[in-house]
């Protein structure tokens, strides 16, 4: 137990954060009664000042932690290490890494988390790349079976960055897919709201036709096509709905290749072409904590390859058209409404005219006749 006052100075990886976080973070031993009552007696102290376990910190500033806190040690939950193959794949799926980040390309069957039943995913990898500092942390996911960039948080400062990029959609994400069969628009966008599928725990998902489902958007567009049997279609989610590119495409009727869940038997190519799902996340485009941008694109697996090439598709034609960026959902509710008032005073100058065209009077009366107007200049009755 610590018996005397401690100073720490604010790191960049936590400019931003709550007091009683950067304890969790950095103190995790005091609990938090413990931080709200040194926080209302004044031992803890910002720069000099009084804080309160709700302040915000900026980096540079200098935290007075008084002696004393911890509470009775815990046994430290102990991880099991890794094996030289789950160290090999760990290695093998890093596309590119600094003090931030690590962007991995995930291979299509590797779950992003645990769950019922699994027990092999990247989360139980992320010991491979702690290396002396913390645990990095997982910031956004990819369905086990769609493959491609996955970004990787190094600190708790760069994992809240990226977090708040992801919630806020200005992260681009774009996706190669085959489809079955070619959407007859070319270039196109999805509103569908979705919800949970009764009966399935939250398994599946559906497009909610009575209107209260979460709002969610995908743009879409055909990059080559083979005939009329499959399309390789360039999609971007601008929502980050469970599923969503999924339920999307199969919604439309051209469901992504492999996907038996939402297409069934439909989502399935004769012929030699991989029944593995065919959805790979190509490209991510995020700002990175020190200013700079991070733009990476992650080579696509074997099968997926290996359907383009035997569909005729060349993989250098998916690359070339610049990323749709999306208007921000403020801009795009304000040209909504504009649209609403156009189109309102539109329809209310055809009432006008529908209105001055008719007699005034009622169907089958002649119209009221009126008299001489009054007014000033006008002669009086009688008068000349």
């Amino acid at each position: 137990m610590s018996t005397e006052v401690r100073q720490f100075t604010v790191g960049a990886d936590d400019d931003g954060v709550r007091l009683d976080r950067w304890f969790k973070r950095h103190l995790p031993q005091v609990g938090f009664a413990t931080v709200s009552r040194w926080a209302r007696t004044g031992q803890i102290r910002i720069d000099g000042k009084r804080a309160d376990p709700a302040d915000r910190l900026s980096a540079g500033q200098v935290l007075r932690v008084p002696p004393g806190g911890d509470t009775p040690e815990r046994k430290p939950r102990t991880r099991k290490p890794l094996t030289e193959e789950q160290l090999a794949l760990a290695d093998s799926m890093v596309l590119t890494q600094d003090r931030a980040a690590i962007v991995l390309n995930k291979p299509p069957g590797l779950a992003t988390q645990g769950g019922s039943g699994t027990f092999s995913h990247v989360d139980g990898l992320l010991d491979a790349y702690a290396m002396d500092g913390p645990r990095p942390r997982l910031v956004h996911r990819l369905d086990k079976d769609t493959s491609g960039v996955l970004l990787i948080a190094r600190t708790p400062g760069s994992a809240a960055f990226f977090s708040r990029h992801f919630s806020g959609r200005s992260a681009r994400k774009v996706y190669w897919a085959l489809v079955t069969g070619v959407p007859e628009i070319a270039d196109g966008l999805i509103d569908l709201p979705l919800a949970k599928q009764p009966g399935s725990g939250g398994e599946k998902m559906m497009v909610d036709k009575s209107g209260e489902g979460q709002k969610a958007r995908s743009r879409y567009r055909v990059i080559d096509r083979a005939g009329n049997r499959a399309a390789w279609v360039e999609l971007q989610p601008l929502t980050g709905r469970t599923h969503q590119l999924r339920v999307h495409m199969a919604a439309i009727g051209h469901p992504i290749v492999g996907d038996g869940k939402y297409g069934g038997p439909e989502a399935f190519l004769s012929g030699s072409i991989s029944r593995k799902m065919h959805l790979h996340a190509r490209r991510l485009i995020i700002d990175h904590p020190d200013g700079d941008q991070i733009d990476v694109t992650a080579p696509l697996p074997e099968h997926f390859a290996a359907s383009l090439a035997q569909l005729g598709f060349d993989e250098a034609d998916g690359d070339n058209a610049p990323v749709y960026i999306a208007p921000p959902e403020k801009e795009q509710r304000k040209a909504a409404a504009k649209a609403h008032a156009k189109q309102y005073r539109k329809e209310r100058r055809g009432e006008r005219r529908s209105r001055g065209a008719g007699p005034a009077s009622a169907p089958g009366k002649p119209p009221k006749k009126r008299g001489p107007t009054k007014g000033k200049g006008s002669p009086k009755p009688g008068k000349k």
